[in-house]
C-alpha cells in the first residue's frame, strides 16, 4: 500500500469528489489516539507539521518498509545516506525520503507496481489467497477490516477513526477517516499521495484480496477516507487524476502544470 516543518500555505481546492461521503456520526469508541506530540492530542493546524512520539514498534514498521522499498529507490545523494542497522535506526522523515526516491525515473504506473511488489514480499506464500477465503466480500468483512485498518495503520497514516458510510444504498461501519494524512502530510506531494499510497491499496485489496476499497484523499485539508466495500474507479474516472500540485511545499512541483506532473505519465 505503501507511502515525512511546513509553513502556512494557501492550497488550491480540489476536483469535487464523486463518491458517498461520511456518516456525521463516527463511532467514537473506534477512534485510536495515535502518538502524537501536540498538546490538543489532535493533528496540527493545515499547513504544519504535527509532532510524533514514534516507539520501538512503530519505528520497526518504518524501518521494515523503508529496507523493503530501498531494493527499488534510487541512490541517495552524496552526503546523505547514513548507515541503518537496527530495528528503530529509521524514522519516518527517511522513510519518506526512501518513498521520493523510488518515484525517481519510474512512471505513475511503475511507482505502484513497486509498492505492490513490496506488500506481496511481507506477507507468507498463498495469503491473499486465505485472505479472500476468511474475508469474501460482505458487509461484515469490510466492516471487519475497516476495525483492523484504525490501529494498524496509524504509524503510517496517523489518527483516524471508523466511520459510518453507505455503499450501494446499504448503510455500514466501514469507513475509516483518516483526519490528517501523515504520509502526504509529511511529504506535500499529490503525487506520491495517489501513486504511492491511493492506488497501490485500493489495488492490493480489490485485486489481490478479492475485497473492494476506494481511499477519497481531500487534498484541501489532508484529511482522508477509506471506504471498504466500495469498488474504486479507473484512474481516468477518478477525480485525483485532475489534481494539482501543492506548490508552494513540494520539492519537485510544476507551478505552470495544471496538473501534478507525477499524474501525467
Amino acid at each position: 500500500m505503501v507511502v515525512l516543518s511546513l509553513q502556512v500555505v494557501q492550497f488550491r481546492p480540489s476536483p469535487p469528489q464523486q463518491f458517498p461521503l461520511r456518516s456525521h456520526r463516527p463511532s467514537n469508541r473506534n477512534i485510536i489516539r495515535c502518538r502524537i506530540a501536540e498538546p490538543s492530542g489532535e493533528p496540527a493546524p493545515l499547513g504544519q507539521k504535527t509532532k510524533y512520539n514514534d516507539g520501538f514498534f512503530e519505528r520497526a514498521f518504518m524501518t521494515l518498509f523503508a529496507r523493503k522499498m530501498e531494493k527499488f529507490a534510487a541512490p541517495a545523494k552524496a552526503g546523505t545516506e547514513t548507515k541503518k542497522n537496527r530495528w528503530w535506526d529509521h524514522d519516518y522523515e527517511s522513510f519518506v525520503e526512501v518513498s521520493k526516491r523510488v518515484m525517481q525515473g519510474r512512471s505513475r504506473v511503475q511507482q505502484q507496481q513497486v509498492v505492490r511488489e513490496v506488500l506481496l514480499s511481507m506477507l507468507p506464500p498463498g495469503a491473499p489467497a486465505q485472505f479472500k477465503k476468511l474475508f469474501p466480500p460482505t458487509k461484515w468483512a469490510a466492516e471487519f477490516n475497516a476495525a483492523l485498518t484504525v490501529p494498524f495503520f496509524q504509524w503510517l497514516v496517523g489518527p483516524s477513526e471508523v466511520v459510518e458510510v453507505e455503499v450501494d444504498g446499504v448503510k455500514q461501519q466501514s469507513g475509516v477517516l483518516i483526519k490528517k494524512c501523515r504520509y502526504l502530510e509529511n511529504s506535500g506531494c499529490v503525487g506520491m499521495c495517489v501513486n504511492m499510497c491511493k492506488f497501490p491499496t485500493q489495488d492490493f485489496f480489490t485485486n489481490e484480496f478479492g475485497l473492494p476499497l476506494t481511499m477519497i484523499p481531500n487534498f484541501e485539508d489532508m484529511s482522508c477516507e477509506m471506504v471498504y466495500g466500495q469498488v474504486p474507479p479507473p484512474f481516468e474516472e477518478d477525480p485525483v487524476s485532475k489534481q494539482p500540485c501543492y506548490a508552494d511545499i513540494c520539492s519537485i512541483s510544476n507551478p505552470s502544470s495544471s496538473v501534478c506532473p507525477k499524474l501525467q505519465a
